[in-house]
């Protein structure tokens, strides 16, 4: 097992490499062992330099009800009257907390989701 920390691309492309040379080795095996270091250290290089923004609050709202198959009406009981619904999916009102707190726990959004931009 020869392991070093990630510190460029080329780095991070022979990780990579590697990882696939292990992939499906035992859990608890050396080989096993060696690929779980090595995915935690690509983890963390990518979470530096290749950072993932939060999803925008509106579109996780959308995205939950494709998912699910609601419509606007469905939202009522979350955001309120279906002028309020209209305005927060048009991006004319923004989310209110209580707004955002029973979205998550009626809808499963993740607050992460809701929150992001909201200052």
């Amino acid at each position: 097992m020869n392991i070093k920390p990630i510190r460029s691309p080329e780095d991070l492309t022979a990780a990579l490499t590697r990882v696939e040379q292990l992939w499906g080795a035992e859990v608890g095996s050396t080989e096993g062992d060696e690929l779980e270091i090595l995915v935690l250290l690509i983890e963390k290089y990518e979470e530096e330099h290749y950072p993932i923004p939060p999803s925008d609050p509106i579109e996780a709202i959308k995205f939950r009800m494709e998912q699910q198959g609601l419509t606007p009406r469905d939202l009522e009981p979350f955001i309120g009257t279906s002028g309020r619904v209209s305005e927060v999916l048009n991006r004319k009102r923004k989310l209110s907390l209580s707004m955002i707190k029973r979205l998550h726990d009626g809808l499963r959004i993740p607050y992460e989701s809701l929150l992001s931009g909201v200052s």
